[in-house]
């Protein structure tokens, strides 16, 4: 394991320690009222859509409160599954996709927050901090599909979360688009580092 791998490992297990028992306690409620994982799947990225309404009309603070609350749901649906014991392969593939969803539609957010604002600094950190988020997750998935293993990188999904729900609560988007569009796109080229080291080995 690299040491980017090992910190974001520790980093993860740290979250999941922290918040694992009032998440576990929550995903039991929501499970005996009758709802499934992918009800609450659906249920962020509902949450999101109206952050991004909210961040597309100036209302940064409340847009990056409302994906705030949304974000934790991801943990929920997980520990939902775990409880009722079932695993499906479709279940997974739709929470990855709504998961892409989910961090795409707070950056067309910011897109038309930016392009309102005659901000062009920002459109196009916006337009390249998605073009990094995509990469990131694309870099993961194909290399996977070959049989390889692209983890590594500085800026995961849950870091680019955390920056992008930072920035919009201080009031500072720009600040987080930019860091994600660097870091986004050079974790992106790690992955790509790390496959090509892999296709000589074998």
């Amino acid at each position: 394991m690299t040491n980017n791998q090992a910190s974001k490992a520790s980093f993860e297990s740290f979250l999941r320690k922290t918040f694992k028992v009032p998440l576990d306690r929550l995903a039991s409620y929501l499970l005996k009222i009758g709802l499934q994982p992918n009800h609450v799947t659906l249920f962020a990225l509902l949450g999101n859509l109206a952050a991004s309404l909210l961040i597309g009309m100036g209302h940064l603070f409340w847009g990056g409160m409302v994906a705030a609350l949304m974000a934790p749901l991801d943990a929920v649906d997980g520990s939902m599954a775990r409880q009722r014991q079932e695993s499906s392969k479709f279940g997974a593939f739709f929470d990855s996709v709504v998961d892409r969803y989910d961090e795409l539609v707070l950056l067309a957010g910011l897109l038309f927050y930016f392009s309102q604002e005659g901000a062009q600094a920002g459109v196009m950190l916006t337009y390249l901090a998605t073009m990094g988020s995509v990469l990131v997750s694309y870099t993961r998935a194909r290399a996977e599909s070959l049989g390889l293993n692209a983890k590594t990188g500085i800026l995961t999904r849950i870091e680019r979360a955390i920056v992008l729900i930072i920035g919009l609560l201080i009031g500072k988007p720009l600040y987080s688009v930019g860091i994600i569009a660097v870091l986004g796109n050079i974790t992106a080229i790690q992955r790509i580092a790390q496959v090509w080291k892999q296709s000589k080995t074998d």
